[in-house]
């Protein structure tokens, strides 16, 4: 039998994976991946997100408004995110976050809407998820403040940033998640910040149906393929495979506790 695996950020309503989910969801669970968390990029699409959480056991969802959205989304309320919260499959808040790499141009609103997320996080006890991309410094300065101001917990979903965002997060008490990108064959320089973190912050992600990790780079990417990336971070902590999905699967349950 595999070892059990958490795929802790997909999107299994996007159209790649919606359009055999079952077979996808099947393959999942072939593969040890017992446990999903699917997220909702743009709240008005909460419901059907919510729904396949609804129809699968071991699917849970998170919902937000992401940040490469928020100019062309109403901006968020706190009072809505705290509202769908109440939803037994409910556990995340987000994706939220900042990304000046394609969306720079909207940065005040994404800032805005990541604190009103962060709030939200704070109200419900639910971890808050982080999309980080060309803004390490204002991501690190808005974390700290407004940790500061309440502590909340987070994971830096999809981890790809510079090792002084890294730190910060971990300082904060903050989790990384691992993507395929950590087992792209370049990604050394990567895997450097991961194996720095203690292991007890690491999480297991695939972010399908994007970054399928080796031998599937390039094609889409879904839950089953998790173990490609735990390989991959086995590897990088000097462990067996069983011991790290162990270990990541307990931080998981830690972190999403409405989901352990």
């Amino acid at each position: 039998m595999p070892p059990e695996i958490v795929d802790s950020h997909c999107h299994l309503d996007f159209p790649q994976l919606a359009e055999d989910l079952e077979a996808v969801i099947t393959r999942a669970r072939e593969a040890g991946v017992t446990r999903m968390v699917t997220i909702c990029t743009k709240l008005r699409e909460a419901p059907s997100v919510q729904a396949i959480a609804e129809a699968h056991e071991g699917v849970f969802f998170a919902a937000g408004t992401h940040p490469m959205s928020v100019a062309a989304e109403p901006m968020v309320s706190v009072e809505d995110l705290v509202a769908l919260a109440a939803h037994p499959k409910m556990v995340g808040i987000g994706e939220t976050g900042l990304d000046y790499h394609y969306t720079a141009e909207s940065a005040a609103l994404q800032r805005q809407s990541l604190r009103i997320h962060i709030e939200a996080a704070r109200q419900t006890g639910l971890p808050l998820i982080i999309h980080a991309r060309d803004a390490d410094e204002d991501m690190a300065r808005i974390l700290s403040e407004e940790h500061r101001a309440g502590s909340y917990d987070c994971v830096m979903h999809c981890f790809s940033s510079g090792e002084g965002l890294a730190r910060a997060a971990l300082d904060l008490g903050f989790y990384l998640s691992m993507s395929g990108i950590a087992a792209f064959p370049k990604s050394e320089s990567l895997r450097e910040i991961f194996r720095a973190a203690p292991l007890e912050r690491i999480l297991l992600e695939t972010d399908a149906p994007y970054l399928a990790p080796p031998p599937y780079r390039g094609r889409r990417n879904e839950p089953a393929y998790t173990v490609h990336t735990a390989e991959a971070g086995a590897k990088a902590f000097d462990m067996p495979l069983d011991a790290f999905a162990a270990a990541t699967t307990a931080n998981f349950n830690r972190l999403f506790r409405k989901a352990a």
